[in-house]
């Protein structure tokens, strides 16, 4: 995976929810593995929870978008 620019919580802010999820699954992989170094495994979580929020967010806006449109079909006059 390419490097992008970090927003502040340690989770690129322009990963695809797809990207954020494989990237989340590899770092709990790597720590699952112990693969990580003790020395990483604080910035490798501080990356970890920053995607957890970017994946949850993203689900958050899917969410209220399928709300918007489900209401917006049921408001749609009947001929």
């Amino acid at each position: 995976m390419s490097q992008k620019s970090a927003s502040p919580d340690n989770a690129p802010d322009d990963l695809s929810f797809g990207e954020a999820l494989e990237a989340l699954e590899g770092i709990l992989g790597k720590i699952e593995g112990e693969e990580v170094d003790i020395d990483r495994l604080a910035e490798e979580l501080g990356r970890a929870a920053g995607l957890l929020e970017l994946c949850r967010g993203k689900i958050r806006r899917a969410e209220v978008e399928v709300r918007q449109i489900v209401q917006s079909l049921e408001e749609e006059p009947e001929d």
